[in-house]
């Protein structure tokens, strides 16, 4: 689905109304459009399904293949920095930091293609329990792996700039598929390395 770019001028302009101001006075007349703007960028992950963004970084290699093919080796990924819109409040999730690790199967993904797979989850409006649901499903696709984990810590402005107002309170999410939830080994060495 596309970003109706027009539509979301057109409410932000109403938006300013409702809160009392003029959106034609010189500070605000070029808001609704740079707001629009923005919600285009910080928002282009809605444009896409998970099997969209899977197939647009579907960059593996695989011409090792006799290195990885019998490995239970880890490959870990940490402290991929993103920001993303809680769907309660379209409040700022912000100093987020999400890990990604997978045990290869036949396949290894470009490392790159793992902070764009973040990054484009994270440009939704989400919860962060999603957010690593999101992403370690793209990494199943994509690798074919089952053993896939995604550990996110992250404030949230629903807790700190209203309600509650607690400006220190970080939330942690884990999301741990196939060995990472079975193997107690795995885990304790993926939470080791995490640190």
């Amino acid at each position: 689905m596309a970003i109706d770019l027009s539509k979301i001028e057109e409410h932000v302009r109403g938006i300013l109304i409702a809160l009392g101001d003029n959106p034609n006075r010189e500070g605000l007349k070029d808001t609704p459009k740079r707001v629009a703007n923005m919600y285009a960028e910080v928002f282009e992950g809605m444009s896409y399904s998970n099997e969209e963004i899977a197939t647009m970084f579907d960059k593996t290699f695989e011409e090792d293949l006799d290195i990885v093919a019998d490995s239970k080796d880890m490959v870990m990924m940490k402290d991929i920095d993103i920001i993303s819109h809680c769907e309660h409040h379209l409040a700022l999730m912000y100093n987020m930091k999400v890990a990604v690790a997978y045990i290869p199967n036949k396949k290894i993904i470009g490392l790159s293609k793992i902070a764009r797979i973040v990054d484009m989850v994270g440009r939704r409006l989400q919860l962060q329990e999603r957010i690593g649901t999101d992403i370690a499903q793209i990494m199943e696709m994509i690798t074919g792996s089952e053993d896939v984990a995604v550990i996110i810590e992250g404030e949230h402005g629903c807790m700190s700039a209203r309600g509650i107002k607690k400006t220190n309170a970080k939330t942690t999410t884990t999301t741990l598929k196939g060995k990472f939830n079975s193997d107690t080994a795995l885990w304790s060495k993926l939470f080791a390395l995490y640190k």
